[in-house]
């Protein structure tokens, strides 16, 4: 249980920061991290990954985001930001331009 008030945290530190999700949306980000048994670290990955690409919260980016991150093999933070990068959600590509990247293949 501590494990989701970390994510519960997490959600309501961005409430504070300004950036508003939706009863939905919540719920969402819950039944993804419960579907795909993520550990609330790799849910939170998730969540920033995809508030940063899409500039707003997109389930099924999130999703998919997830899911790419939820294997076993990746153990830390550093790892499943460098997946990520691998498959084109370069954190500079963010900033430069707001195009959505592609997790398909």
């Amino acid at each position: 249980m501590k494990q989701q008030y970390t994510l519960a945290y997490f959600l309501e530190d961005l409430w504070a920061k300004g950036f508003k999700l939706s009863d939905e949306d919540v719920r969402f980000i819950y039944f993804g991290m419960n579907s795909t048994n993520a550990a609330v670290w790799k849910v939170i990955i998730a969540l920033k990954a995809t508030l940063q690409f899409q500039q707003t919260f997109d389930g099924s980016f999130y999703m998919g985001v997830l899911e790419h991150i939820s294997g076993e093999g990746i153990n830390s933070k550093r790892k499943a930001w460098e997946v990520l990068e691998a498959k084109g959600l370069s954190k500079r590509k963010a900033i430069s331009n707001n195009k959505p990247a592609d997790l398909s293949s």
